[in-house]
């Protein structure tokens, strides 16, 4: 078979000018467009509202960031403090010299709006939430709820990547994966990943997952540095470098900062050579011609997801990358490669329903 698909091909190629779409992804499918906080660069972050905006945009993964209240609920907040997104001051008496999460209970925090930042307003031109108050702080269990019920309503496979934010103890951990289990993500097939920046966790929610038999693959966060003759991700929590081959002993990838000076095209050769995704965080430039330039030039190094604040933006920037053609023989050797891992790459994840 495979030798017939080769010889169709090159007599295509020498007969007729074809084209074929490539991405120099793990699978050579296109990267997935992860929201980073939800539509966060157009309505509050994190909140069912800016969720259910980046769905309707086209995200492929929506993410949430995850923390526990003083009362042990997983809510979802960016921030180990409520002050920058909410609306916390004017309502309660600082705690311990602040506003942390750690120091407020859910009921407390249930009685918060989140404000808008940045570029983010309280409504989009032609969007109406389908959800009473949609920019209070919801709890993990309502951000899974409300993906779960979408897909299974519209038949799409939104995938979710909560991040377990820093630190990022033994009982958040557990929390985020038994609700995980509860509402049904629970495989590698589902679009879905775990992350944190925080290495030593990232194992943990590996092993976690392992006792309760999922397979949703996790995400150490950092920065892409290139070591001696290969390459690791720096693991900011703990000062240590993670050299991707030990990652991939238990991670299905890595999230890697789009600053990261050793970010290129042979980083993610070599991530992909040990079977790891690369997805980077984070694109937030609100122009869409710059943001056009910056998405390409990723997008041709080879990354997996793009992690961003403005989903249409990203989403737009992948359509113009599977439209250009790449002409045949010169995308014969893609197609060729494409041909050699497809077996491999089918049996460890299908992206896409």
């Amino acid at each position: 078979m495979l030798a017939k698909l080769i010889a169709v091909a090159v007599a295509a190629a020498s007969t007729t000018p074809l084209f074929a779409a490539s991405f120099a992804t793990l699978d050579g499918t296109a990267p997935l467009v992860i929201a980073h906080r939800g539509a966060s660069g157009y309505l509050p972050e994190h909140t069912l509202g800016a969720y259910e905006l980046a769905i309707q945009l086209g995200a492929d993964i929506v993410e949430p960031d995850v923390l526990l209240t003083a009362d042990g609920e997983a809510i979802m907040m960016h921030d180990t403090t409520l002050t920058r997104t909410t609306d916390i001051e004017a309502r309660f008496a600082p705690r311990n010299g602040g506003y942390a999460v750690a120091d407020f209970t859910l009921a407390e925090i249930k009685t918060l709006t989140v404000d808008p930042t940045g570029t983010a307003a309280t409504s989009y031109p032609g969007f109406t939430p389908s959800m009473a108050d949609p920019y209070k702080v919801p709890t993990f269990a309502e951000f899974l709820a409300y993906v779960r019920d979408y897909n299974n309503t519209n038949r799409t496979r939104i995938g979710v990547y909560p991040e377990s934010k820093i630190p990022a103890t033994t009982s958040q951990n557990t929390k985020i994966v038994d609700l995980m289990q509860a509402y049904g993500f629970t495989a590698a097939d589902q679009n879905s990943y775990l992350q944190t920046f925080d290495h030593l966790a990232a194992r943990q929610l590996a092993d976690l997952q392992a006792a309760r038999g999922m397979t949703v693959p996790v995400a150490a966060l950092g920065a892409a540095v290139a070591m001696g003759s290969g390459f690791g991700v720096f693991d900011f929590v703990n000062g240590t470098l993670s050299p991707l081959a030990d990652l991939a002993t238990f991670a299905g990838g890595v999230g890697v900062a789009l600053a990261s000076s050793d970010l290129n095209a042979d980083f993610v050769s070599a991530a992909h050579a040990v079977g790891l995704e690369v997805h980077g965080w984070t694109f937030n430039i609100a122009d869409p011609i710059a943001a056009a330039d910056q998405y390409g030039s990723f997008i041709g190094m080879g990354l997996d997801g793009l992690f961003t604040n403005y989903t249409d933006l990203a989403v737009a920037a992948v359509a113009r990358a599977a439209s250009t053609p790449v002409p045949l023989p010169a995308g014969l050797p893609l197609l060729l490669g494409g041909l050699g891992v497809m077996a491999t790459l089918t049996a460890r994840r299908t992206r896409r329903a």
